[in-house]
């Protein structure tokens, strides 16, 4: 969904003024929450238990079919329930979320019938990851995207989108491709039905119940800032700052991805039987390379941001300026997420609530401040802040309870570069304007690259043949 948003962005931002982009950018920041809500946190404890079911022995197939259709069962009663709730209280949830909605009450219901079938889709799609299927999740995934993408740039050749209905338009392609994208899944299920074992769900939510907790926080945490542009600027105003914040925010689109990516990979990865010793070294490496990847993807967007920022309309670009500090968060988002896999690992999923409650707080205190005075540039500010104290807290319970050695002083290293290299960008290199600009920025990137290949002896042709071979393999 989240590529979805960015790969429509160029064009949504061209046939939608401030405010209607706002109302796009409104919906598409609590859908993530109300599936982190549904989903329970049992993608992670799917990942877990079925790491489980290999551990213990036996007949390993019909336990990993049973956590299957125990987790499916569970968050798809989830997601019934939550689109009944929707539809007989659309009225009073319409008024909560804004003007906009009461006009336009059956926004609110579509939202929830698209929540509820990717809540379907959710544990399918983990067991594709888990089997390690990475072309047939990718073809599913591109299939919902291609679908979405076609209908709404043919909804708005039809002229749809300048009916009274108006943006639902958009709502109702993203409808037909998730519920077309389900019914491609279902085959991979082999024909397991969403059955739930009450033995196995006890065990499961005494692992999962602390990462539902944390996972709201943490999501609330990561799209909260839209509600407090909403909620804290002048209501004239709040639909078109929001729309602009949303739309510089897509602007970081490759770094958003990589993320995403990461985490995919990551997840079921870390999770997996490792020993004590060989997941801290894995953990510890792969926190560098991540940095490392996050920097140069940095470097690559701050210093050609002109050429990014044409991804988005003309009226959006005035946002421009809070780029690197929407940047910068996600690279400390993708840093925490790192730190997240020891406790997760160990079942001692307790500790994400004291991180994402942490983040929570500073992010709702402190956009009390920012937020009215400032607009969207204090919403960036507050976020990079939130990111910032998660990192910091994250690494210290990591330290106290987990000791993993991170090469903080290499990690650092590559922020100290990454800053210098913008800052000369900035600095010497923009001011000089025009192509020289663009190949002085050219020579920086290249050089940090070339760096970070010296640095750490980087076999650049025999990295790329094996990410080559796991994709299709």
């Amino acid at each position: 969904m989240r590529f979805l948003n960015y790969l429509l962005t160029p064009y949504y931002t061209r046939i939608f003024n401030q405010g209607e982009y706002g109302i796009v950018t409104d919906i598409y920041a609590l859908i993530p929450f109300a599936l982190v809500l549904l989903s329970m946190g049992m993608e992670s404890s799917y990942f877990r238990f079925t790491t489980r079911a290999e551990e213990e022995g036996g007949d390993i197939a019909q336990k990993k079919r049973k956590v299957f259709a125990t987790t499916w069962g569970l968050t798809s009663l989830n997601a019934i329930i939550f689109f009944v709730a929707v539809w007989l209280f659309s009225e009073p949830i319409s008024k909560a979320m804004g003007t906009v909605y009461v006009a336009h009450q059956e926004y609110v219901v579509i939202v929830a019938s698209i929540v509820m079938l990717d809540v379907f889709a959710m544990i399918p799609f983990s067991r594709l990851r888990e089997q390690g299927r990475a072309m047939h999740f990718v073809l599913l995934k591109a299939l919902s995207v291609l679908l979405n993408v076609t209908l709404a740039i043919g909804f708005g050749i039809a002229g749809l989108y300048s009916t009274e209905f108006g943006v639902g338009w958009v709502l109702i392609a993203n409808l037909i491709a998730s519920a077309v994208t389900l019914l491609a899944l279902l085959p991979s299920t082999n024909r397991v039905i969403p059955r739930i074992d009450i033995a196995l769900v006890r065990r499961i939510l005494v692992y999962s119940l602390p990462l539902l907790v944390s996972g709201i926080a943490g999501t609330a945490n990561e799209f909260i800032d839209r509600q407090m542009i909403k909620y804290l600027t002048p209501e004239a105003t709040a639909m078109a700052e929001l729309g602009i914040y949303g739309a510089i925010v897509k602007i970081a689109v490759v770094m958003t991805l990589f993320t995403q990516m990461y985490r995919l990979a990551a997840e079921p990865f870390f999770l997996a039987g490792f020993k004590k010793e060989e997941f801290k070294e894995a953990n510890a490496a792969s926190m560098k390379y991540f940095v490392i990847a996050s920097m140069l993807i940095f470097l690559g967007i701050t210093l050609f941001s002109d050429l990014f920022a044409l991804i988005v309309g003309r009226d959006f670009r005035e946002g421009i300026d809070i780029l690197p500090i929407v940047l910068l968060s996600n690279v400390l988002a993708g840093i925490w997420f790192n730190l997240s896999f020891w406790y997760k690992r160990e079942e001692k999923t307790k500790y994400a609530m004291s991180i994402t409650f942490l983040g929570l707080a500073i992010t709702i205190a402190l956009s009390f401040v920012l937020v009215p005075t400032m607009g969207y540039r204090g919403a960036a500010w507050v976020r990079l802040v939130a990111e910032a104290a998660m990192v910091v807290w994250s690494y210290m319970l990591c330290k106290k309870h987990y000791p993993i050695p991170y090469d903080l002083k290499r990690i650092g290293e590559y922020f100290v570069v990454g800053g210098a290299i913008y800052l000369l960008s900035t600095t010497c290199i923009e001011p000089l304007g025009g192509s020289v600009a663009v190949i002085g920025n050219i020579a920086l990137f290249i050089s940090a690259t070339y760096y970070a290949v010296w640095r750490e002896k980087i076999d650049v042709q025999r990295l790329a043949k094996s990410i080559i071979g796991r994709f299709i393999r």
